[in-house]
């Protein structure tokens, strides 16, 4: 069998990160098998649509690795790839099924079904289509098209015994085929339902597995049947379990926003998490962990490490709660991964997007530092803000430069010999003004030991408390900057 698997989102704005979760298990287990990973927009739900919604999924699946064999931009044998061009199949299919006695056409209008929907609750009875239509007899049905009644496909769903959906990750799920609605295939528009358009693609593209959340077990036996009535055979399935709020107390919205038990909102969007300084990779390795495990007790891995032990089977049924304080453990560890050159890269965008243009020396000066300090690459404005920024709100004083640990006159004689030294160091880099502050600052202490003067030397340098190392934010603030924050400094020590 050739593993086929497909993601085929709805295009009603973003990317949601239980959708992510549910591409990125699609994609893995296509990668594994050597199979195909088909991207389908399924937007038969024209009202829904999002005008830039297919480009918005398409960008966010790119950002997290996922590529697709066939599907949009990329094209494939199966094609067109958008459900809205391929309307002429779906009548097609739906004219057979009516042809072979499994459909029938329902000439109930929107406010008929209304009104005995109404009545039914009212009685407290069940409030499903009541099968009106399906007992019209064909002189009946010849009447009504003569008159030019507009009508609807339904399907002819089995009534008595069991369908049974066998699934991968949780066995046989049985349904008593009375709980099986007679759904409408083929809108009074000629538009087809998720349904019949899903079934229809799903065996004409070639599917074999169907990776969905567990949200689509309830459409699986119209499915089935639907499959059946074909005459195809129906693909595998894997119901993935259902993704929860952070706390672990209900589902995680679809909604544009979603909060926690504390009233914290929570990212629910693919782009929200790019824009807040999550890694792809980490993400991938996060979406990953949600209702699945790499073994050996590894938590942090790289998503092509994980895809040949990646088995449908061992992906547990229960809901899953996403751990956004595990996302943050997980980012921070890739980005102690990066070199020095690539964080200082990915680092600069969000710093341009918050209007701070830094150059890349400075960056490349600081990026080893960060590393160990970031979660999140947003958080690299905290550390740096002494780039273009006079300091932190308090403003620098003679008390916030003191150290008992500097006796005396020792804090302003030690930043003027810090000052000379900086002037004329050659070359100017870390290391070269690493060895000779560190003589001053150990020439100027009492215990002969250069932290509390570095402490020090990095106030007067940075005015931040929280801030790279005091040599690479020399460096990165520039000889001139420098030795113009420590002649503020000395002067404001000299004036004390």
């Amino acid at each position: 069998m050739t593993i086929r698997t497909r993601f085929a989102p709805s295009p009603t704005g973003y990317l949601h990160i239980g959708g992510a979760r549910t591409a990125l298990y699609n994609w893995m287990f296509a990668r594994e098998h050597g199979g195909q990973f088909i991207l389908r927009i399924e937007d038969t739900d024209q009202k829904r649509a999002v005008k830039g919604a297919v480009q918005a999924l398409m960008d966010a699946l790119r950002w997290m690795g996922l590529d697709w064999d066939e599907g949009p931009e990329v094209g494939g044998p199966h094609g067109p790839y958008i459900q809205s061009e391929r309307a002429a199949l779906y009548r097609r299919w739906a004219d057979r099924l009516l042809a072979d006695g499994h459909a029938y056409k329902c000439f109930c209008t929107a406010d008929e079904l209304k009104a005995r929907r109404a009545a039914q609750k009212a009685a407290r009875g069940d409030q499903g289509y009541d099968r009106r239509c399906r007992h019209l007899s064909p002189d009946e049905v010849a009447a009504r098209e003569r008159d030019g009644l507009p009508f609807a496909v339904r399907f002819k769903a089995p009534i008595e015994g069991v369908t049974v959906i066998p699934d991968v990750i949780r066995g046989d799920i049985t349904v008593p085929n009375a709980q099986i609605a007679d759904a409408v295939l083929l809108k009074s528009d000629g538009l087809p339902t998720y349904h019949l358009a899903n079934v229809v693609d799903d065996h004409f593209m070639e599917i074999s597995h169907i990776l969905r959340a567990d949200e689509w077990i309830s459409s699986a036996p119209l499915h089935i049947n639907l499959y059946a009535a074909f005459g195809w055979p129906h693909p595998v399935y894997a119901h993935l379990p259902l993704v929860l709020n952070p706390s672990g107390r209900g589902k995680l919205s679809k909604r544009t926003q979603a909060f926690d038990d504390g009233g914290r909102e929570v990212l629910i969007k693919v782009e929200e998490f790019r824009d807040a300084g999550y890694l792809p990779q980490a993400l991938n390795n996060f979406l990953a962990n949600v209702g699945w495990a790499f073994g050996d007790d590894r938590e942090k891995f790289p998503i092509e490490e994980a895809i040949p032990r990646f088995r449908l089977e061992d992906i547990n049924p229960a809901p899953t709660r996403l751990p956004y304080d595990k996302l943050d453990w997980l980012n921070g560890q890739w980005i102690q991964d990066m070199e020095p050159l690539e964080l200082a890269r990915a680092v600069k965008p969000f710093l341009e997007r918050q209007g701070h243009e830094v150059g890349a020396e400075a960056l490349l000066a600081v990026a080893p530092s960060l590393r160990v300090r970031l979660k999140r690459l947003t958080d690299a404005a905290g550390f740096l803000k002494f780039l273009w920024e006079d300091g932190d709100a308090a403003p620098l004083t003679a008390g916030r430069l003191a150290n008992n640990k500097l006796p005396g006159d020792a804090v302003r004689r030690g930043l003027q010999a810090a000052r000379d030294y900086i002037a004329g160091a050659q070359p100017f880099d870390a290391e070269t003004l690493g060895a000779g502050l560190t003589a001053i600052g150990e020439a100027h202490t009492t215990n002969g030991k250069a932290g509390p003067f570095l402490g020090v030397l990095r106030l007067a340098v940075t005015r931040q408390d929280v801030s790279p190392p005091v040599f690479e934010s020399i460096v990165a603030l520039g000889r001139e900057r420098a030795l113009a924050r420590l002649d503020a400094a000395i002067a404001l020590l000299a004036g004390q």
